[in-house]
């Protein structure tokens, strides 16, 4: 892995990351394709098409669901779904959050009851690691507990420590997955995240451990579960500064395009959110002018596209009557032409920021951008 800075302008990084997977440029938005593939019927070479950097899985869904064991079988998860460009691993860990009352937690790991029939699942650090290297994933996220955001002191601290417990057995255990010869990708990348709730001196001190473990690369987790925007903003600034800057920083789960904007000027360069496509499954459309509800009767005889100068697949053929047809006739191409629309949105707004960064003027482009966003539609 080489991480290297190309431009700074104040906090906000520009960079690029060259792995065995090939280079990306941050910042970065991740298309989030839980089950290896984006739900709405949106294929690789469409990714491809639409500019997509780095593609965004999950270690627990694909391991209940097809199992990892067997995708090793095919020769990791980028023969699998075909796709040539970086992979991004979830660890699991955010389910330890999101099915709170589907499991338990031990210093071991966590047992889990599976979502789909109700079999027991344990995972701790080196299961989630195992299954991660069998999917030969370019970046392996560490396993962790994501507290939630507002739990007390008393709970956050004790989950902190357990965390950073887990992340070294983590880096053991993908140090020994990596030296084995049957191993899909020798050159598989590890993340720690930090966690602390909204606990500004448990947030800080977590950084400052797991900064001196010597990762490839930091995130920031915990974020986006309950807890306001004014609170996440002030999170990011008094723990981004205690990561290690010469690496990568990723903020997990964030978000709308303004979430994105903000944390970039705080040091942030890796994004994933599950917003853009399924927003667009719904039929709301991201522009530079806020969101659009395809759904509304306004749009039935509406023969531009769902943003003028767009072009991304959908706008340049089809028209937003066109479109609303399709979803109000719950057409499995609505859904598509929207989601497609929405990844390519934010993929070209993270190529604007990585512009204007380089530029010098990205304060300039945060305020016109947030501005054109506040200001909502103009029909």
């Amino acid at each position: 892995m080489e991480y290297r800075i190309l431009a700074k302008d104040g906090r906000a990084k520009r960079a690029e990351l060259k792995t065995v997977h090939g280079t990306v440029q941050t910042p970065l938005f991740m298309n989030v394709g839980t089950v290896a593939a984006i739900k709405g019927a949106v294929s690789t070479d469409d990714l491809r098409e639409i500019g997509t950097q780095v593609e965004l899985s999950n270690t627990y869904h694909l391991h209940v669901r097809t199992g990892d064991k067997l995708i090793k079988q095919f020769g990791g998860l980028h023969k699998f779904m075909n796709w040539d460009r970086p992979i991004l691993t979830d660890s699991g860990g955010f389910q330890v959050f999101s099915l709170s009352g589907l499991r338990k937690i031990k210093e071991e790991g966590v047992t889990f009851q599976s979502h789909i029939d109700g079999h027991k699942i344990f995972m701790g650090p080196e299961e989630s690691m195992q299954i991660q290297s069998n999917l030969g994933s370019t970046i392996a996220m560490a396993f962790d507990e994501c507290p939630p955001s507002h739990a007390g002191y008393d709970y956050i601290k004790p989950s902190v420590e357990r965390t950073t417990r887990w992340l070294r057995r983590c880096k053991e255990e993908m140090a020994r997955l990596n030296s084995l010869p049957d191993t899909i990708n020798k050159e598989q990348l590890l993340f720690g995240i930090n966690q602390g709730g909204v606990v500004d001196e448990i947030r800080i001190q977590h950084a400052k451990e797991i900064a001196a473990m010597d990762l490839d690369g930091y995130a920031v987790g915990g974020l986006a579960v309950g807890e306001s925007h004014e609170e996440m903003y002030h999170i990011l600034d008094v723990t981004v500064p205690h990561l290690p800057e010469e690496k990568p920083t990723y903020l997990m789960g964030v978000g709308t395009p303004i979430n994105i904007l903000e944390a970039v000027d705080r040091g942030v360069d890796f994004f994933d959110c599950v917003y853009p496509s399924r927003n667009g499954r719904h039929g709301h459309v991201y522009t530079n002018h806020g969101k659009l509800n395809l759904f509304n009767q306004k749009y039935e005889l509406d023969a531009r596209p769902i943003e003028e100068g767009c072009q991304c697949p959908t706008c340049r053929s089809y028209s937003r009557g066109y479109i609303r047809h399709l979803l109000k006739a719950k057409e499995m191409l609505g859904m598509r032409l929207c989601v497609l629309h929405n990844l390519y949105f934010y993929n070209t707004m993270m190529e604007e920021i990585r512009h204007a960064i380089e530029e010098h003027r990205y304060q300039e482009y945060k305020a016109r951008k947030i501005a054109g966003i506040l200001a909502g539609p103009q029909d």
